[in-house]
């Protein structure tokens, strides 16, 4: 496996000149940054060598180097699940690879059941912490030379980062939350019994994707900042159906007011 991410990051700097520090995870309907980026090169991820596709629908499946503002980045339009078959090896192969290509801060981004009864559809949640539920652990196996083989998990979303996100999130008028994401397996949605053991449990919202990306990020040295855009609700006595469909609605409706918290981190982010 180390070979073949080797290979991929090999094969990905002999195609760009560009060299981001910076990389964002654009998740379920969260496509209005990616609009905002001046693309230098674009790759579908199966054109990409070793590179696993996307099977959601909203996930476009490509990777994209440019500049948001002047910051140099990388972009993926579209993650890997753990519900779409793929083990964890293979849901967290582009973390390892932008290690290799010198990523050092990564901002992950994905929509959420929100259990917390103070939150609202189209609410937005700073990511504190983390209850990770995934029946596979994302370093199982053989350690990967980034990082020890037992890693501290005190600050797996970088405290500095989120204090600036705050403060940019205060300075915009947006009243965002922060709270910690339960992260599952899916991909069914909560039953009610779920939505209430996950808040019993501490959690704030719940959501099948980020925990392996951090936790492969964290490994790796990446500093990360998670946020979440609240897109239905799990509260006992406000539980109603949901579909893919409502949630991707839910989380386009906040695209503006999130890509305005993310352009401005990135723009203004010292490291």
């Amino acid at each position: 496996m180390y070979e073949k991410i080797k290979d991929t990051a090999a094969w990905l700097q002999a195609h760009t000149s560009q060299k981001p520090t910076t990389a964002i995870i654009l998740g379920t309907g969260l496509g209005r940054l990616a609009e905002e980026i001046e693309v230098s090169d674009s790759f579908n991820y199966a054109d990409i060598p070793n590179f696993p596709v996307s099977t959601v629908e909203g996930h476009c499946g490509r990777l994209l180097f440019g500049h948001l503002g002047t910051t140099p980045v990388l972009a993926m339009q579209g993650r890997f699940h753990y519900y779409e078959g793929y083990d964890m090896k293979t849901v967290t192969f582009p973390i390892r690879v932008m290690y290799e290509l010198g990523i050092k801060t990564l901002y992950v981004s994905n929509a959420a059941g929100g259990m917390n009864p103070d939150f609202r559809i189209g609410d937005i949640m700073f990511i504190r912490d983390h209850i990770n539920l995934f029946p596979e652990h994302p370093l199982r196996g053989k350690n990967f030379p980034t990082g020890p083989r037992f890693p501290d998990m005190s600050e797996a979303y970088d405290r500095q980062l989120l204090r600036r996100a705050h403060d940019i999130a205060l300075r915009h008028g947006i009243n965002a939350h922060e709270g910690v994401y339960v992260g599952v397996s899916g991909p069914t949605f909560e039953t009610p019994a779920e939505y209430k053991m996950y808040r019993i449990l501490g959690g704030d919202a719940v959501g099948m994707s980020t925990v392996p990306e951090v936790i492969v990020a964290h490994h790796c040295g990446i500093r990360t900042l998670g946020v979440s855009i609240i897109t239905d609700i799990g509260v006992e006595g406000c539980i109603v159906e949901v579909s893919h469909e409502e949630v991707q609605q839910a989380a386009n409706a906040v695209q503006p007011v999130l890509a305005n918290i993310m352009r401005d981190l990135i723009a203004e982010d010292p490291a």
